[in-house]
């Protein structure tokens, strides 16, 4: 009943909001200073997952073997006290070539509800962050509060989006670049990532879109302003090998074709890496980062890391 009164719900809103979604032509703009991609690429492509249930972190081998098969890394995010993550994976992904995100301690709505209660949370979240040895955020249902999240000890979070009216809190950043978050109070800060693309669940879930047309848009609109296509896709809501069918499904075959996509139509045109690198760079603080993600990209065309 839920899912049916959201899909209604968002048939009204998609009318309502179709000047500013999927493409808000207010976000094309780079941030002050802006100076480009590494070597010189048109535009970036950043690949991420949120695990939302325990179906989803058994899913992860295989869809993390898809990627790896085509060429791709992308960047798990765990929900750390929801569900029960194999150590072996963590270990098994990161070996491979991909990064590990955390995505919160449960997948509530409460993180915001105080400052209080978000600290607390965070010197949780700080502790995971450490023990697992990951940099990177992101806060269940996309809620966010950039102040203060500087709490945490990350390099960066991708809790925003450029432009997403359907979500709970549907204040876009209004830019598909990732720009830097300075503290206040300190010299620390982190780097914003923003997803660019339409989140999976909304496209094909709630909208049962049949073919990726609106992510190729999206795609191509970005490339030509020479953005960040962020994508956000989660594993639960994938059949996997043609199994596990139902209503809050769609078929792997979409996401192959969207990768397949980009590796056509932009083929040595776009950088394609992980959300820390992203981090590094745009916070200036790795040197040596073109020459590292070269070697990187020479092992994940050989397949190897």
């Amino acid at each position: 009943m839920q899912l049916f009164l959201r899909r209604q719900l968002v048939r009204i809103q998609r009318k309502k909001y179709r000047d500013i979604w999927p493409i808000d032509h207010g976000s094309s703009n780079p941030p002050k200073g802006w100076k480009g991609w590494p070597e010189g690429r048109q535009f970036a492509l950043v690949l991420t997952h949120d695990v939302e249930s325990s179906q989803g972190v058994g899913k992860c081998r295989e869809l993390a073997k898809m990627e790896e098969n085509l060429g791709f890394r992308s960047s798990f995010n765990f929900v750390a006290e929801k569900y029960y993550i194999p150590g072996d994976l963590r270990k098994c992904l990161t070996e491979k070539g991909f990064e590990i995100g955390i995505h919160g301690l449960y997948h509530d709505g409460k993180y915001y509800d105080s400052k209080e209660e978000f600290l607390k949370r965070a010197d949780r979240i700080n502790r995971y962050l450490h023990d697992w040895n990951v940099v990177g955020f992101r806060t269940p249902s996309m809620l966010h509060n950039l102040e203060w999240l500087h709490a945490l000890d990350i390099q960066y979070d991708s809790s925003t989006f450029d432009t997403d009216p359907f979500e709970p809190q549907s204040d876009g950043i209004g830019t598909i670049f990732p720009f830097f978050v300075p503290s206040q109070k300190s010299e620390k800060g982190y780097v914003e990532m923003p997803y660019t693309l339409p989140q999976d669940f909304t496209l094909y879930i709630l909208m049962k879109e049949k073919n990726i047309g609106i992510w190729k848009r999206k795609l191509d609109w970005i490339a030509e302003k020479g953005g960040m296509a962020l994508m956000n896709v989660h594993p639960d809501y994938l059949m996997m090998s043609g199994k596990d069918e139902g209503s809050e499904r769609y078929p792997l075959d979409y996401y192959i074709e969207f990768l397949q996509y980009v590796s056509g139509r932009y083929k040595n045109k776009f950088w394609h890496t992980l959300p820390a690198d992203v981090a590094r760079f745009v916070a200036g603080s790795d040197s040596t980062l073109a020459e590292t993600m070269k070697i990187r990209e020479e092992g994940w065309r050989l397949g190897k890391q």
